[in-house]
């Protein structure tokens, strides 16, 4: 049984839509990026002497860290137009995918560093056209009988939700996707704060088997990004199997059977329930907004608002606004507002990391559309650049180095460097000497927290109708916010950018496992765990995505680890059907080895480090929310099975060849 989803179509030159003449070819070649169009040239040709005089130029994976000489450039667009025109007109094959020490010299020139061979068997299977074709149907498609009945329950219908589906629909497998909102889209759908978008490159934020050319910027905002997972879903006919208005209340697992009975509440208050041989729960961490636990916050006699649970109808304009909160949510939002509202007033409790992006408000123009839709291999390219420069290419600074003395400032070398890089930019921002500076200077490590694209956030910082407040918040009075200096500061409305419920996983749902075990009860209130985050010894056929240590603290893409994930269940419902097997679990041994190595990982990382605090850790100390490794190595954990680590039972009959 082949499992990966189809494939985006295959690009071509010259462009049907697109210009028709060389000169315009070049033209438009133009707005490529000059290191990713230098990576498709020595992949049609093998000619490793483009690296070699490329490399000096190229510092980073990003397009501003690329300073090649325009003559340099120039040469590089004409002959790989050349050949591109070559290939198109007398139909010649596409050469082999580079592997080996070529295509690791050409990943390491293009990030302007070097990488390991764990990254080149990455891209050698991302850049292999058949990786992506469209699956033979599985059995179920084909008409035949299967060893055992093979059904899932899908919970929730958002980016997660969306990719179990396709990846299920692909090997044949009937599912049903329940889904408590009315739309897919998951956090895309339910998020309608002012600004809120992606801080993760779109081009690197979208799923890999259905990528989009068209973005209209960058880093898109959220409606654009909603758009596009109700298109995907559309494009593969999810809705006939999709029932929207639905909140799961429990699954239930019954040993006899091996099936998982699934209760669920309609809008009109009706319950139902399904049954299904496996059920993916898709519901992620980020979705119950979390109050911040302030006395007299219900007695506030304004507008009250949360980031997550946005009024569309709120018009905040010539209002007085107190914002609490300044993750990420408060960084869209503030900045976005501050313009039209009479006063706002933002409390800070502990300040974050900042790093501008030239890109982060850029438009994406005709030209680099055109390269990403119609130059062979030129998307994919890009793609690994952006997953260097937003996920693993930073993970090396977030490691302790226990030789290094940081005085608490910074944990190793690079750092540091970036601690520098981000003092420096504050200051360019609010300039020598401001009395802003140390009230927005963090006291930890940078990536103890997300590191947030700056959203103008020093800007705004500087107008006249903006307050920065970091004394504490005792409490909310009916007119406004009291802080600990005995200052009630008056104002119409406030927003609570004050995050989500992430250690109560799978709340409120009641998840009942073999011999009646509640999951509640073994994770307790907040301390999640799961092999791989997928898998919970006691639950057969329950799989989660997004689930415990999966979030990603230092950048990264939560597409990537859900397409991991369900890669793994693929692999899982493969060998189910392949021996006839009714039901697959995860090992305690296997589990408690993998919780320790992910505890002793965290141990060493960052957000361990003394006097940093975030989300990411449960009152014990324990971080259950983010992965401690690089996604390479996620990607190569979840590419097979471990045979002592996943045990199948029930069954055994023959199994028919679906290989």
């Amino acid at each position: 049984m082949d499992t990966p989803p189809p494939s985006h179509p295959a690009s071509h030159i010259p462009a049907a839509d697109g210009p028709s003449d060389k000169a315009g070819l070049v033209e438009a070649m133009k707005a490529a990026d000059s290191a990713t169009l230098l990576l498709v040239l020595v992949q049609l040709t093998g000619e490793r002497h483009w690296l070699e005089r490329a490399r000096p130029y190229i510092s980073g994976p990003m397009n501003y860290q690329e300073k090649m000489p325009d003559q340099l450039r120039a040469e590089i667009r004409e002959a790989l137009l050349a050949h591109l025109l070559a290939f198109a007109g007398d139909g010649r094959e596409w050469p082999p995918i580079p592997e080996g020490a070529l295509l690791e010299e050409m990943l390491s020139t293009a990030v302007g560093e070097p990488i390991g061979r764990d990254y080149a068997a990455m891209m050698h299977q991302d850049l292999d056209p058949d990786h992506y074709a469209p699956a033979e149907p599985g059995p179920f498609g084909q008409g035949g009988d299967a060893p055992i009945d093979m059904d899932a329950v899908i919970i929730g219908a958002g980016m997660s939700g969306i990719a179990a589906a396709i990846y299920l629909q692909q090997a044949g497998i009937p599912f049903t996707i329940l889904e408590k909102d009315a739309a897919f889209g998951g956090t895309w759908y339910q998020n309608r704060y002012p600004g809120c978008g992606v801080d993760t490159p779109n081009h690197f934020y979208s799923y890999s088997f259905e990528p989009n050319n068209d973005w209209s910027h960058f880093f898109a905002k959220r409606d654009e990004l909603w758009r596009y997972f109700e298109d995907v879903a559309d494009r593969h006919r999810l809705r006939p199997h999709t029932r929207f208005g639905t909140e799961v209340i429990s699954a239930t697992y019954d040993e006899t059977s091996a099936r998982w009975t699934v209760v669920f509440r309609e809008r009109d208050g009706a319950t139902e329930t399904v049954t299904a041989r496996v059920v993916i729960s898709a519901v992620g961490v980020l979705n119950r907004p979390k109050w911040p636990e302030i006395e007299g916050l219900e007695s506030f006699g304004g507008t009250l608002l949360h980031s997550g649970a946005w009024d569309p109808d709120f018009d905040w304009r010539g209002k007085r606004i107190a914002m609490i909160g300044t993750g990420a949510s408060g960084h869209q939002i503030a900045p976005t507002i501050a313009p039209d509202v009479a006063e706002l007033t933002i409390f800070q409790r502990s300040p974050h990391w900042v790093v501008p992006n030239p890109n982060y408000f850029l438009g994406v123009s005709e030209g680099k559309k055109w390269a990403l839709e119609h130059i062979p291999f030129y998307a994919r390219w890009y793609r690994f650049q952006l997953f260097w420069a937003f996920a693993d290419g930073l993970h090396d600074a977030l490691r302790v180095d226990p030789g290094w003395n940081g005085d608490g400032r910074s944990i190793n070398a690079a750092n540091d460097r970036h601690r520098a890089f981000m003092e420096r930019f504050i200051e360019s921002e609010l300039g020598e000497g401001s009395p802003l500076i140390p009230k927005v200077l963090p006291d930890y490590p940078p990536y103890g927290k997300r590191i947030l694209i700056d959203n103008r956030w020093y800007a705004m910082l500087r107008r006249d109708n903006v307050a920065l407040v970091t004394d504490d918040i005792v409490a909310v009075r009916p007119e406004g916010v009291e802080t600990a200096d005995g200052i009630v500061h008056e104002v119409d409305a406030i927003v609570c950018a004050t995050g989500f419920q992430a250690s109560r996983m799978l709340a409120p749902m009641e998840i009942v496992g073999r011999d009646g075990v509640q999951l509640r009860k073994i994770w307790k209130p907040d301390d999640a765990t799961a092999y791989l985050g997928t898998m919970m010894p006691g639950f057969p056929n329950f799989f989660t995505l997004l689930g415990p240590n999966t979030s990603l603290a230092h950048g990264g893409n939560a597409i990537f680890v859900t397409e991991c994930q369900m890669r793994f269940v693929m692999l899982c419902i493969k060998q189910m059907l392949d021996g006839g097997h009714e039901a697959a679990e995860v090992t305690d041994q296997a589990h408690d080895a993998y919780v320790e190595d992910v505890d002793r990982l965290h141990d060493g990382m960052v957000w361990s480090y003394p006097g940093v605090k975030s989300w990411y850790r449960n009152p014990a100390g324990r971080v259950f929310a983010v992965l401690p490794y690089r996604l390479v190595d996620f990607w190569k954990m979840t590419g097979s099975l471990d045979p002592a680590a996943i045990r199948f039972g029930g069954g055994g009959r023959p199994a028919p060849d679906i290989a």
